[in-house]
């Protein structure tokens, strides 16, 4: 196989049409179909299925994308090895975290430091961001783990207690704690699976012999409050991504003891691509200091 004719189909692949990778590689469109074309009979392999203006990757063209991203990633190092020049850190840092929260205090420091790298941040539960961790679809994830696999690397964040919350109303003004029998009798506003949360909560409960069964499951935290603070019922949360809405109440989980602890996360076989070098020792150093602060003074 020829470099271009990989080069041809990795583009293809990640813009989702010839004409776009034909753009991007600044060829013609029929250089690039060519390419493609000469890959795929030279290996007897169908890569792409083609509609009108749309193309999809097959089986085959999936396993061949997850290969190709290591590998212009490593050629990418390899050129920055042979040029290094002491520049600063410069492209593009994917974040996925379970909860913005979590990065307040090290997204804006990072890019005043780092102002090459632009940083896109979007949310998701822990399954979903160690998935797109391990298709190279971001760099960082933040997730409600300290154990998300032996391929991962690992900054522990901290815990904090996993607590309950319910518009201001629901449930009598008095009341500030919730146990789980009670609320087997409530309607439960669940996240998706994969969430670590809704995990937590439901074996806890299923270890005092109780099920929890939800009224509602919404995607992502944020409709998990929206519906909570419209009536619809109780939700679940980390204290520490509670945060401030006048909307909600919070009750503590009686005879729980649970806790959530969050996880900065990359994928260890890319430690070497320098966003990623460069994010995880500026946020090691940070949970250094925070740490360092914290300790009482003798």
């Amino acid at each position: 196989m020829r470099h271009s004719q990989l080069k041809a189909f990795h583009h293809v692949a990640l813009l989702g049409g010839f004409s776009r990778a034909a753009e991007a590689l600044h060829l013609t469109q029929p250089a690039v179909s060519e390419q493609v074309r000469k890959l795929e009979q030279d290996h007897d392999v169908l890569l792409f299925h083609r509609e009108k203006k749309r193309v999809i990757l097959t089986g085959a063209g999936e396993k061949l994308l997850q290969l190709t991203k290591h590998y212009f990633e490593v050629e990418g190092q390899i050129a920055d090895h042979l040029s290094e020049s002491g520049a600063a850190a410069g492209g593009e840092l994917r974040i996925i975290a379970d909860s913005a929260q979590h990065l307040t205090g090290f997204l804006g420091p990072f890019q005043q430091r780092y102002p090459n790298i632009t940083i896109s941040l979007r949310a998701g539960n822990t399954g979903a961001i160690l998935d797109e961790l391990r298709a190279y679809n971001a760099e960082i994830g933040v997730v409600g783990s300290l154990t998300p696999g032996k391929d991962m690397s690992v900054l522990n964040l901290g815990a904090t207690e996993i607590t309950a919350f319910a518009a201001r109303g629901l449930l009598p003004a008095s009341q500030r704690t919730l146990t789980f029998r009670e609320l087997a009798h409530l309607p439960l506003v669940f996240r998706e699976d994969g969430s670590k949360t809704r995990e937590k909560v439901e074996a806890a409960a299923r270890a005092q012999g109780i099920t929890l069964k939800p009224a509602i499951v919404a995607e992502g935290r944020e409709a998990v409050r929206e519906l909570a603070a419209s009536g619809a019922g109780v939700g679940f949360v980390s204290a520490a991504e509670f945060g401030h809405d006048s909307r909600l109440v919070q009750y503590r989980l009686q005879g729980a003891g649970l806790e959530m602890s969050e996880s900065m996360v990359y994928l260890t076989q890319r430690r070497d691509v320098k966003v990623i070098r460069a994010f995880m020792e500026f946020a090691t150093g940070l949970q250094a200091q925070k740490a360092a602060a914290a300790r009482p003074r003798t």
